[in-house]
């Protein structure tokens, strides 16, 4: 039986228990997909090729002597801000960054799931813009349309998944970077409840603003790579109680009401959400009224939710800079975010954490009228390559909060999120649209996702830079 090279992930698990392929040739074909595209998509900013083979063949033994585990043998990637014992973790910074020694706890457990991590994929500085470029790796370029961003800061995990150079990947999201990347490269990208995958050995990564998620091509795919990555090392300050998302997906969700929010959150600089992009979340909104769910519009009472992100998003660049080995070079904006964050790494960050427990209870009332919430993911299609990168400081704070106004609330909330595909804009470019909820409602989120995909089948689509095409290039080269 001939194995379908772009299957996804719960498919490649499958086939790998039934012995229809090896893991080594999966791996073996991640790494040609991976090599033959690193000088157009550099979507990995390391390939683990030696020991991603050794990995390979060792699960190719545990699977001959009849064990099973969740993803025994499948190739993954985990986005360059997450431990691999072993190897660097640069966090999309330059310099020669020293290898670490243990795995973190999220890769900890794609390992005993039995996954294979074929490399670590790019990010931008300290994942702090919607953009995946910098001087230590160059450009990570969109699979859809390679003189775009795939978005940021999981760019890299998002143009791996896209153009199916492995099946799924964890990303981290501090402020949209699963969701935003997701939309911007026609992807499936999950934001769990805070604390769901572990970001040790940082307990609270960002001061608890960001998550890890993952990114994948349908909502199966990236609800089971969320289950094999989830739960808590002992240390771990936030340990949610344990969902399935998997056995969600094939649950219909029942009638729901369904908010549609299309205002942004307040912001010190204006942001508009761009006609065509409008045009696609209504669209989307209109397909779950005719899938029986009753939609309207309503904005969550958000306030002066932006006054508590700042401190603490300042605050964990500050961290990190003082972690950095290299900090002479760093990106200036990067220094900048770093000093306002020691200036309001006092009181400021004390009572930016304190109001969550306010925002937590406002916006709480709002899902008591509702249960899910729909917005656009972005404001805008992805942008130019480098159409950020040379901005300063102020300058691409207001660029990204023109582009990317939507996520970054529920971040602060700790609360899930999913990306959906909504379509194509511009001749070809993905946006997408945010389904939102309360704490612990992953399950309902993962159920009404895989409802609108099953009559979207977005999956069906493949960039131009995708698989098909790598194959062939393969094939003549």
């Amino acid at each position: 039986m001939t194995f379908d090279r772009s299957a996804g992930l719960a498919e490649t698990a499958r086939a790998l228990a039934d012995g229809e392929v090896s893991s080594r040739t999966l791996v073996e074909q991640a790494l040609a997909r991976i090599e033959a595209t690193q000088p157009t998509l550099n979507a990995f900013r390391l390939v683990r090729a030696e020991a991603a083979l050794a990995e390979a063949d060792a699960a190719d033994r545990e699977l001959a002597s009849g064990a099973r585990r969740p993803l025994l043998g499948v190739p993954v990637a985990v986005k360059d801000d997450m431990d691999v014992a072993g190897e660097p973790t640069a966090f999309g910074c330059p310099g020669e960054y020293p290898p670490v020694a243990e795995d973190g706890e999220a890769v900890r457990r794609l390992r005993a799931a039995g996954a294979v991590i074929v490399g670590k994929t790019n990010t931008c500085e300290l994942g702090q813009w919607p953009f995946t470029e910098g001087p230590a790796f160059g450009a990570t370029r969109n699979p859809w349309h390679q003189g775009h961003t795939p978005g940021g800061s999981s760019g890299g995990s998002a143009a791996a998944v896209a153009a199916g150079l492995v099946p799924a990947a964890l990303g981290s999201d501090g402020a949209g970077s699963v969701r935003i990347p997701a939309g911007w490269t026609n992807l499936v990208g999950i934001k769990p409840q805070r604390g769901r995958i572990s970001t040790w050995p940082r307990g609270e990564s960002f001061q608890g603003i960001t998550v890890n998620g993952t990114l994948a091509r349908t909502v199966a795919d990236a609800a089971l790579l969320l289950d094999a990555a989830s739960g808590n090392h002992a240390r771990d300050p936030h340990r949610p109680p344990a969902v399935d998302a998997s056995a969600a997906v094939g649950r219909e969700p029942g009638r729901l009401r369904i908010a549609l929010s299309l205002k942004p959150p307040f912001t010190a600089v204006p942001a508009r959400l761009q006609p065509q992009v409008r045009a696609k979340v209504v669209e989307l909104a209109e397909k779950l009224a005719a899938l029986g769910h009753h939609v309207e519009e309503a904005d969550p009472p958000y306030g002066q939710i932006g006054l508590t992100f700042v401190p603490r998003a300042t605050a964990g660049i500050a961290e990190w800079v003082a972690d950095a080995p290299f900090p002479a070079l760093l990106d200036r904006r990067t220094h900048g975010a770093a000093r306002l964050g020691k200036l309001l790494g006092g009181p400021p960050l004390r009572a930016a954490r304190r109001a969550e427990a306010v925002l937590h209870r406002r916006i709480g009332r709002f899902f008591e009228s509702y249960d899910v919430m729909l917005a656009p993911t972005t404001a805008a299609p992805p942008p130019p390559i480098g159409a950020m990168l040379g901005l300063g400081g102020f300058a691409t704070d207001r660029a990204m909060i023109a582009a990317c106004p939507y996520a970054w609330p529920w971040n602060v909330l700790g609360w899930p999120g999913v990306n959906v595909p909504a379509g194509f804009v511009d001749g070809g470019l993905p946006v997408g649209a945010q389904l939102l909820g309360p704490a612990g409602s992953e399950p309902l989120l993962v159920s009404l996702a895989a409802q609108v995909e099953a009559e979207l089948c977005w999956y069906e689509a493949w960039p131009p830079h995708g698989v098909p095409a790598v194959h062939e290039r393969l094939r003549e080269g």
